[in-house]
């Protein structure tokens, strides 16, 4: 009797086994597919001032500024490296095309522009998802900065995109059909995935903050 005992506590210690090794090299997939994916994106990060009515609607309006100067320079590049390039190359303009804005709102806060690495959480957008990791960002500071802030993409153009224009505009920026797939959730073969992603990467953000 304790013998048969013996051998079905084995066989679940096994199988709990095997599954920890599927999830543990999912995972590891996750992270994999995450790299990939931030490596290919720019994400637009905009901190208001404060979280009064009057600052935050000013973000808004920094924000549909820079976007708007942007989207023009940004459109013929083919990948992530050269949109990069040419965002580094318009910082010191991206600021005043911001302090013009903030001043023409009758405001006299300082702003800073940079692109910088940083952790964001799994956000939804209208026609697209992205999930929690690290992410190359231009991050556009509004005085303090203490303000709730606003994200998107920057590069591909996916802020201003219809919702059936996400997939094309993503393509023509040289993410995969896979990534694409993964973000959108045309294909419900990557919903399982995406969830991976989203957990591996909000682990990997609690680390960073850790």
């Amino acid at each position: 009797m304790k013998t048969a005992q013996t051998g079905k506590l084995k066989l679940v210690e096994i199988v709990l086994l095997l599954a920890l090794a599927a999830f543990l090299t999912s995972g590891a997939l996750a992270l994999q597919t995450e790299q990939e994916l931030s490596d290919r994106v720019v994400r637009l990060h905009v901190l208001a001032n404060s979280d009064s009515e009057e600052d935050q609607a000013l973000k808004l309006k920094v924000r549909d500024r820079v976007l708007a100067y942007t989207e023009p320079i940004l459109e013929g590049s083919a990948d992530r490296r050269e949109a990069e390039a040419l965002l580094r190359g318009q910082l010191l303009e991206l600021e005043r095309v911001a302090q013009e804005e903030i001043r023409a709102n009758g405001y006299d806060y300082e702003v800073s522009a940079r692109l910088e690495d940083t952790a964001f959480p799994t956000r939804e957008y209208e026609g697209f998802h992205l999930p929690a990791g690290r992410y190359l960002a231009l991050r556009l500071v509004i005085g303090e900065g203490a303000g709730k802030n606003w994200w998107c993409v920057v590069f591909p153009p996916l802020c201003a995109a219809a919702a059936e224009k996400v997939p094309a505009a993503a393509l023509a920026a040289g993410l995969s059909q896979e990534q694409v797939g993964l973000i959108t959730e045309e294909n419900q073969g990557y919903v399982l995935k995406s969830k991976l992603l989203e957990f591996w990467g909000e682990v990997q953000t609690a680390l960073d903050r850790g």
